[in-house]
């Protein structure tokens, strides 16, 4: 899951973003607004945290642009501003949840994971096909059962494709949404990647469209 932290505080920022990536999300950050809109516009993501208080281009601002040319990813507001005017204002303009500052990273990551089950039509905070689930609290992977580690790419992939189950996920996607901007986007690199999971989890459980892409489905094995 690709996640992109829009905040003008460098302190702010690094921390909302360590903790990302230690529950094995890809988190990109931008520091001003106009920066960020063009980002939200031009790359997919699964969720955006949205400072409203930015240089450049405000986050209000930045919002209902990307609503009005039909970008859809959630987005999670956060602001120091405190009157109830303003977080209507920001919820109007399309934002799917609002956190005042300061706030306890505990609740900002439990409000992330509800967002993106939301978005992708999940209600549980454990995901599952077949004999695999993915406890997305405890970021623990199990087959039958039985815990299996995994690092945090291949952590990355299976929570994609759970949230994305029964429907056929493009190579192009997947690594749009695994992979940061520094990392290597090759299909060979993402399909060594599923090799190593069909080794740990077993060979049944990810699927191969040939020409398509990957599936997991409810009736996985």
């Amino acid at each position: 899951m690709r996640i992109l932290v829009v905040e003008d505080e460098p302190k702010i920022a690094y921390c909302i973003a360590t903790a990302l990536e230690a529950a094995c999300y890809q988190a990109d950050a931008a520091m001003d607004g106009e920066t960020a809109w063009f980002r939200g516009d031009t790359e997919d993501y699964d969720l955006v945290i949205l400072d409203l208080g930015l240089p450049k281009m405000d986050g209000l601002s930045v919002l209902k642009r990307w609503r009005a040319s039909g970008k859809m990813m959630p987005v999670l507001v956060l602001t120091a501003r405190g009157a109830w005017s303003e977080r209507v204002d920001g919820i109007d303009a399309g934002a799917d949840d609002y956190l005042a500052k300061p706030f306890h990273l505990e609740e900002l990551m439990a409000r992330v994971r509800a967002l993106i089950r939301r978005s992708t039509g999940h209600g549980s905070a454990v995901l599952s096909a077949g004999e695999l689930s993915l406890d997305t609290r405890q970021m623990r992977v199990s087959v039958s059962d039985e815990q299996v580690a995994v690092s945090p790419l291949e952590y990355r992939l299976i929570s994609y494709l759970l949230h994305h189950k029964g429907r056929v996920v493009p190579p192009s996607e997947l690594i749009e949404h695994l992979y940061g901007d520094d990392d290597a986007r090759e299909a060979n690199a993402l399909e060594a990647v599923v090799t190593r999971l069909r080794k740990k989890l077993g060979q049944g459980l990810i699927e191969t469209r040939r020409g398509f892409g990957y599936l997991l489905a409810d009736d996985a094995k």
